[in-house]
């Protein structure tokens, strides 16, 4: 396979939907820690024990989500600054990972937890999907190549 064939199976350098998707985790990294930092102090100030636990369970989860996902945008950002070659970009090293704690949906919906982390939960883990669809895409199309 030469470069451009190779380069071609990415096709992410000038991709519109990775730099959604870059610019998407980015903006949900910062509003995740300005909660973190700013308000989830005031939402479980009052909440019993176990759903403070609770709370704290579903930040990391929202924060091992968006770790997946930006550790992967920047596996692809290297392979285009060619600080990377394509083995490694399709390696297991560098697969998005973390399935079992990230897919895992259980509390998202319980009206216990503070709405704004229901809607981090959410959208961190719509974002991580989609990442892993495109993931599971490209590896498939490189398979194949």
């Amino acid at each position: 396979m030469t470069d451009t064939e190779k380069k071609d199976v990415l096709r992410l350098e000038e991709n519109p939907f990775f730099e959604k998707s870059y610019q998407d985790v980015m903006d949900l990294l910062i509003e995740a820690r300005n909660y973190v930092e700013y308000q989830e102090k005031r939402d479980i100030q009052r909440l019993p024990t176990d759903m403070r636990l609770l709370v704290n369970q579903e930040t990391m989860r929202i924060t091992c989500r968006l770790t997946q996902v930006m550790a992967w945008m920047l596996c692809q950002k290297a392979y285009f600054a060619g600080e990377i070659d394509m083995a490694e970009v399709f390696s297991e090293k560098f697969e998005i990972g973390g399935e079992v704690i990230c897919l895992n949906n259980e509390w998202a919906s319980d009206e216990r937890l503070p709405p704004a982390v229901r809607d981090l939960l959410e959208r961190s883990l719509n974002l991580y999907r989609r990442v892993q669809r495109l993931d599971d895409m490209m590896r498939d199309e490189f398979a194949y190549a």
